[in-house]
């Protein structure tokens, strides 16, 4: 620890200046702004290098935090950035989008605000983009054995690379015109410039990686299969969560995807104009969660007259419950930079029926919800209308999109819908592995590229037999988050 007082010393949390709301509205670019170098210092100073690190336990890489915080106090960056890429192949992905579970389980945060650990990454992350971090890791040496990747998210991107530096002759695929997966086309550009994805796929280029895209594999998983010695299956949880109430057939009511995708295609410069434009009109989006933001800040960027955000449960705690102590995650009230930007949030608010108009949406009926023991439901006697001409469904997603796998590779799924796998990753298939959203479920991009980085492992174990991998496993596929 480089300032035993550090902690004592700074006890204020500066994060992360954001641009001003009026300014930020006008674009698509990253409402972040770059923080103060002395202030990065002085926050990573309040790092207590403790002799139980729990924030190595709250992040499924394992990243090295302490040590890399220290390295920033010390200004020894380039070091800094090292040790950071020890256990994280994209931190300047996780930087930006991963809600950082390791400043929950932080020790400090136990009677003070936690460490900036979030900001001090993405603070590393663009000094290694900015001064070569970013160099190609060519393997010393080729197993001529071929690996099918299929899907280019976080997962996918993470094993792959991993692949690649041990030498084997990886292929990445993607049905999409461009690379990413829901990194692309689903996040907007104001959480992640899209130069930033390129250049770390351009370093993977560079290392030896193939990419494939515009290619659909649902009539050619057995052809994969055949040609590759390993397929992993990296589709990402696809499959978004309906809402069957009177009324889903109207027009106006979409999933958010299907909004989300075409604006961000539109500001890539790859179609003219979206597909959906709300203009002047009112949104309602359904869901609290960080797609609904995305969904918020969109239509706020697109001029929206109003947008209204509904929630089935109870709005969360603004300081951690008594209930979900550290060093587990707690479900807490968060004001996202979408939210900064206006609309209405609304609780304990069960969505009864969409009406409409010659087919067309006009308004939502909600009530208020409910809770009888773990049983949620409208509650008879309070419903009324939000007027909307726009609705957007973002409740989760449910699970990877079949895509013939089950018949062409006789898979097994489990009882959540995702692709059934061993405890390495490994499916009802020899030789075809899952890993990411598509084995897992829903879930973080950190724990996407841990899942990456572990099945690596497993597909390279498995490919060499008797020789050891030396690639590191940091989660199995039944690991989960500190919880109670």
């Amino acid at each position: 620890m480089a300032d035993p007082r550090g902690f004592l010393k700074h006890t204020e949390r500066k994060t992360q200046p954001r641009r001003p709301v009026p300014v930020r509205l006008l674009d698509y670019k990253e409402v972040y702004e770059a923080q103060d170098p002395a202030v990065v210092r002085e926050q990573a100073s309040r790092c207590m290098d403790c002799g139980v690190p729990f924030c190595h336990s709250g992040c499924p890489l394992g990243n090295l935090i302490p040590e890399w915080n220290d390295l920033t106090y010390r200004g020894r960056l380039d070091e800094a950035g090292q040790r950071l890429l020890a256990t994280n192949n994209f931190p300047e992905l996780t930087g930006r989008l991963c809600p950082a579970p390791c400043e929950s389980a932080c020790v400090l945060g136990i009677n003070q605000p936690a460490v900036t650990i979030k900001q001090v990454e993405v603070t590393l992350a663009d000094h290694l983009m900015e001064h070569g971090g970013l160099d190609p890791v060519v393997p010393g040496r080729q197993t001529h054995k071929r690996v099918a990747v299929v899907g280019s998210g976080p997962a996918g991107l993470a094993a792959a690379q991993q692949l690649t530096r041990a030498g084997h002759t990886v292929v990445v695929y993607e049905r999409d015109d461009r690379f990413g997966g829901l990194l692309r086309y689903g996040i907007p550009d104001f959480k992640l410039e899209k130069h930033i994805l390129d250049a770390r796929l351009r370093q993977m280029e560079a290392e030896g990686t193939r990419f494939r895209h515009s290619v659909s594999v649902d009539i050619s998983w057995q052809q994969l299969r055949q040609a590759h010695d390993a397929v992993l299956i990296a589709t990402g949880s696809t499959t978004p969560r309906d809402l069957p109430i009177p009324g889903r057939e109207l027009d106006g009511v979409h999933f958010a995807m299907d909004y989300l995708v075409p604006v961000n295609r539109s500001v890539a410069g790859l179609d003219e104009a979206p597909a959906i434009d709300v203009k002047g009109k009112h949104v309602v989006i359904l869901g609290g969660g960080d797609t609904g933001a995305d969904c918020i800040g969109t239509a706020h960027r697109q001029g929206a007259a109003s947008v209204t955000t509904l929630a089935i449960g109870v709005q969360p705690p603004e300081e951690r419950p008594a209930h979900q102590p550290w060093p587990t995650v707690p479900t807490l009230f968060e004001v996202a930079s979408a939210h900064e930007e206006g609309g209405e949030r609304s609780y304990l608010a069960s969505t009864v029926e969409f009406e409409g108009h010659e087919g067309r949406l006009t308004g939502v009926v909600v009530a208020e919800t409910e809770i009888v023991g773990r049983e949620r439901r409208p509650k008879e006697g309070t419903e009324r209308v939000i007027p909307a001409d726009v609705v957007f469904l973002a409740l989760g997603f449910t699970g990877p999109e079949p895509s013939g796998m089950a018949e062409q590779l006789s898979l097994d799924f489990d009882s959540r819908s995702n692709v059934a796998r061993d405890g390495y990753y490994q499916t009802s298939t020899p030789g075809v592995f899952a890993a990411g959203d598509a084995g897992r479920g829903q879930s973080l991009i950190v724990w996407a590229i841990a899942e990456g980085r572990s099945a690596a492992a497993a597909i390279d174990q498995w490919l060499m037999e008797e020789e050891p991998t030396k690639l590191p496993a940091p989660v199995a596929p039944t690991d989960a988050a500190i919880a109670l």
